[in-house]
């Protein structure tokens, strides 16, 4: 993958690298400095952590509470949690790596393409940049001025970020998002698993559900205080949907249970 350069206080702090860069920006003289944290550095391992711990809480706790509706052991109920969670963190993190690898193949591709197309056509290439910022509102003028100063500086960044839409901030990272959904998907799963375990037989079900609910709520929260969204859309759609998956894999066990 393409390096790209670094930019504003960026290129002052390589420390920056995965963290919220911060960004100065001088307002007039005497105005002080006024930082600016950006969240979308945060896109993507935060998304494959929600995913991961989601993912992780909900189908345990399904799968138990399935089992538990079909009239299973204790034990029963405990070997198939805990084949749920190391089946489930595999499964994620070999299908995260698989798409994010496939996405990473992607962008190279293109990369390569646009770096042919560059070395072929360059006056055609600094034409079809200008024309992307005419279409952001530039003046021509200013818009070929702009286009030819930052195809000095690097082409092909300049193309991969406006033209292709590829970024340092958004470019794919297989591992990274591998190993974040496998163990986020562990730390969700543990925690129905713990409920079960220490829940009186009798009382599993209920004790489970609610246990998963408040989690979950937990989680959303969580999410949508880390990436600064509004927090009770965030509570309400997972609580939803996980009651949801609960209610459904309860009752297939309770059918199931009945019919064998």
């Amino acid at each position: 993958m393409t390096a790209f350069p670094p930019r504003g206080d960026d290129a002052a702090d390589p420390s920056t690298s995965g963290v919220l860069p911060r960004v100065a920006i001088r307002r007039g003289p005497g105005s002080g400095r006024h930082d600016e944290h950006h969240l979308v550095r945060r896109i993507g391992w935060l998304r494959a952590a929600v995913l991961g711990a989601n993912d992780g809480l909900v189908s345990t706790a399904s799968l138990i509470v399935g089992i538990a509706a079909a009239g299973g052991s204790k034990s029963a109920i405990l070997v198939a949690g805990g084949a749920g969670l190391v089946a489930g963190a595999m499964s994620m993190a070999a299908g995260e790596y698989v798409s994010v690898s496939s996405q990473a193949d992607t962008e190279k591709a293109e990369l390569a393409r646009e770096s042919q197309e560059l070395r072929e056509d360059l006056p055609g290439e600094r034409a079809e940049l200008t024309a992307i910022y005419v279409g952001r509102g530039l003046e021509p003028d200013l818009a070929s001025a702009v286009a030819d100063q930052l195809m000095r500086k690097d082409a092909l960044g300049a193309h991969a970020r406006d033209e292709l839409g590829i970024s340092d901030l958004t470019a794919a990272r297989p591992i990274q998002a591998a190993l974040t959904s496998a163990a986020t998907f562990a730390s969700g799963a543990i925690l129905p698993l713990l409920v079960a375990w220490a829940a009186p037989r009798g009382l599993a079900i209920p004790i489970l559900s609610v246990a998963t609910l408040v989690f979950l709520g937990g989680l959303g929260a969580a999410g949508a205080l880390t990436g600064h969204a509004p927090l009770g859309r965030a509570v309400v759609r997972v609580v939803f949907w996980g009651a949801f998956a609960l209610g459904v894999t309860a009752g297939a066990g309770a059918l199931f249970g009945a019919a064998v």
